[in-house]
């Protein structure tokens, strides 16, 4: 897969669902969104590579 990265984090709402399971908002510290540029697979451990910083 490529994927392009175009947010890293969120600002936390309040009590989510991730709260409620993990004690904790993860999302600003820890997630990520992307932009899928070609499709395929991505599993837990896989390595990436970066192509570029994007400026």
């Amino acid at each position: 897969a490529l994927l392009e990265v175009t947010q890293i984090g969120k600002v936390c709402h309040g009590h989510c669902a991730i709260f409620e399971q993990v004690g904790d908002c993860i999302m600003p510290r820890e997630g990520i969104f992307v932009r899928v540029l070609e499709p395929g697979e991505v599993s837990a451990g896989d390595h990436i590579v970066v192509l570029g910083n994007g400026r």
